[in-house]
């Protein structure tokens, strides 16, 4: 979701700076990147860990997810990706069965779909939260393949993690990389293609098309 709708890693990474300060941890931005499409409960366990702080991930957590739902709220400028609403649509036409599959937290995957106005493009989500393995383990797309009732071969994941890269490889998934300054210098050299913005998708109908109709 977050790279891959809409461009909130830069929003994300620095309220996560302003937790790491708040609870003591002077994270740098080297370290920063490598949590990038992990679940905050497993960025925050390693953080507190590396850092030895004085604090409960849930304490964390709690702070943290407060502070993201107020700045979504209220975020004046928050807009999907230029062209994705137009590629959405053209899925949902084509009869492309979509889900949203985040390492965020439920409640912030309702709240970013329902201020974009695209929650009707998608017919189910999952959250990292409610499988046992985040990214880069395959569980979270696989239970995406589940909802969809649709073979892990047969699915094609977008995304701009090198973590979920990889979870999406591991589960036996196509995958496009979303390559986008928001989210770091992420390695997305796994891969199948490598995209910079949705309008490069466009080339791409075909071949989904057909995949669709097998």
């Amino acid at each position: 979701m977050d790279g891959v709708l809409i461009d909130s890693e830069p929003i994300y990474f620095e309220i996560e700076k302003s937790t790491f300060v708040h609870f003591g941890a002077n994270v740098e931005e080297e370290e920063h990147h490598t949590y990038v499409g992990v679940t905050l409960a497993s960025m925050f366990e390693q953080v507190q860990q590396k850092h030895l702080l004085d604090c409960t991930v849930e304490q964390m957590l709690e702070f943290h997810v407060k502070h993201v739902m107020d700045v979504i709220r209220e975020h004046p400028e928050l807009q999907p990706f230029n062209g994705l609403t137009d590629w959405l649509g053209w899925l949902q036409q084509s009869g492309i069965p979509m889900v949203v599959a985040s390492s965020s937290p439920r409640a912030l995957i309702e709240l970013i779909l329902e201020r974009l106005d695209i929650r009707r493009f998608f017919g189910g989500m999952i959250s990292g939260e409610e499988v046992a393995h985040g990214k880069p383990a395959p569980d979270i797309f696989l239970r995406a393949a589940e909802i969809l009732g649709v073979a892990p071969e047969r699915c094609m994941v977008i995304e701009d993690s090198r973590n979920g890269v990889r979870a999406a490889k591991s589960a036996g998934m196509r995958c496009i990389g979303h390559q986008n300054p928001g989210s770091g210098n992420q390695n997305l050299g796994e891969a199948d293609v490598v995209i910079h913005s949705y309008a490069e998708l466009w080339d791409l109908r075909n071949q989904l098309t057909v995949t669709a109709a097998q």
